[in-house]
């Protein structure tokens, strides 16, 4: 489905002590928070490898469904001078063709469908590297 605006919005409620929904102009919701729901940094790194994973699984795909498809984020959080922050993001691609033609098709693409996607296509991961500033409102 096509966005006609390329402007994103997304709103975030209070539900309880601690917990947190998260609401797109779509109706789409999604709670975290509190003891095992996502914090935000995981979301954060759900958001980096998820915006990946349809990239590459789209490029992928078109050749052969894959058999096994899996991408893992992670990262260290640390604590210093600059605050709290991630850092050593790694996103590791664990997928599987099939054998035969197209799934030797599918092989050949997938690392320019990866560099593809960490050098221009996912939003997420190129918003991450390029680090622009965040505005806090209060309103």
């Amino acid at each position: 489905m096509a966005e006609l605006s390329a402007h994103r919005t997304v709103s975030i409620g209070r539900t309880a002590d601690g917990q947190l929904v998260a609401t797109n102009v779509r109706g789409g919701r999604l709670s975290f928070g509190g003891d095992t729901d996502f914090t935000p940094t995981e979301l954060l790194l759900a958001a980096i490898a998820s915006c990946t994973a349809i990239d590459v699984d789209t490029l992928t795909s078109r050749r052969a469904e894959p058999v096994a498809f899996e991408v893992v984020a992670e990262a260290d959080k640390v604590r210093d001078d600059q605050g709290n922050h991630l850092t050593d993001i790694t996103v590791t691609f664990r997928l599987e063709f099939p054998a035969g033609d197209a799934g030797d098709a599918a092989r050949a693409v997938l690392p320019d469908a990866v560099r593809k996607s960490h050098d221009r296509l996912c939003t997420v991961g190129r918003t991450v590297e390029l680090g622009p500033p965040i505005a806090a409102l209060i309103v």
